[in-house]
């Protein structure tokens, strides 16, 4: 009898990666739904991010969805409720309230990231209930316009076979670590799909859970992570386009202009601009560096609340 040859190293790694996330990975449909799967069935992806029952997800999965369900693995079916939505980075969070304890899994460090690294996506595309596929960070600090319109800024883009149904599942790491949250891909377009990265999915899953919502300061810029000119190996945020009617534009910044330096916080990557927006109050005015022409200069802009999306 012929031994059974053992496998290639990346064969080892997939399967590993998927044994240790899979179980924490879920299908999301409205309650109600039929049991019986078949392919082409409309749903969306999930996974518990903590022991006790909170799930993240994305936004646009589960907007319309009044009394959404998910369904392990195992197959088990929850109700599950919803815990608040961030329509503009197109995440949110459910939860499924019972007293027993889920597999989670661990969020990673996006900012890590490096291009040809490999990745694993793992979800529920086109009704087919748990599907794996694997593949290479292809781009970092991609820009995306949302399902509903938005301007999603700061995208992993990946080779990793995504279709309707992965949204909001996992794009995993070869640690095993969650380091995206899959949100599209291009109609027409072979091996082009993208992911939220880990780390603003962790700051928004954190203040949702917390209050529901996010209450955000708006500059009105959309921008793309670049490299300063200099010595120094550092990043800035270039701006990419400027709402004519909104802070930024009022205060003075123009496009490519490089955000720097907001307030007292250096501003490195999207996420520390997420983050100081989330906790500034609006309407209380803020200094702003950029570099203009190779010349840092300070602008005063005066952030208002982000509006409410229109969908």
């Amino acid at each position: 009898m012929r031994e059974e040859e053992p496998l290639d190293a990346y064969s080892q790694t997939v399967i590993r990666v998927v044994e240790q996330v899979g179980p924490a990975v879920v299908s999301i449909r409205p309650a109600g739904f039929p049991r019986r799967r078949q392919a082409l069935e409309p749903m969306g992806s999930g996974f518990f991010i903590t022991p006790d029952g909170y799930l993240l997800t994305n936004s646009h999965v589960v907007r319309h969805i009044r009394e959404p369900q998910v369904t392990l693995i195992d197959g088990r079916t929850f109700p599950a409720r919803l815990i608040g939505e961030d329509p503009y980075t197109d995440l949110a969070v459910l939860r499924v309230e019972r007293e027993e304890t889920f597999p989670a899994a661990r969020l990673g460090d996006s900012s890590r990231l490096r291009l040809g690294q490999l990745v694993v996506a793992i979800g529920n595309p086109l009704g087919f209930h748990f599907t794996v596929s694997a593949g290479i960070i292809s781009g970092l600090g991609r820009t995306l316009q949302g399902p509903g319109g938005q301007i999603i800024e700061d995208i992993i883009q990946t080779d990793a076979a995504l279709n309707p149904g992965n949204s909001g599942g996992p794009l995993v790491d070869s640690r095993g670590e969650v380091i995206g949250v899959c949100v599209a891909t291009i109609l027409g377009a072979e091996n082009i799909a993208f992911a939220i990265p880990s780390q603003t999915a962790e700051w928004v899953a954190a203040l949702l859970i917390k209050a529901g919502r996010i209450r955000r300061a708006y500059l009105g810029v959309v921008v793309q992570i670049r490299p300063i000119p200099g010595p120094a190996s550092a990043t800035g945020l270039e701006i990419l386009e400027v709402d004519p009617r909104g802070p930024a534009a009022q205060g003075g910044l123009q496009e490519g202009d490089i955000l720097v330096r907001i307030g007292d916080q250096p501003i490195r990557s999207l996420g520390e601009l997420h983050r100081f927006l989330a906790h500034w109050p609006p309407g209380r005015p803020v200094a702003v560096q950029v570099m203009r022409q190779n010349q840092i200069r300070t602008f005063t802009v005066v952030p208002r609340e982000t509006p409410s999306p229109p969908w």
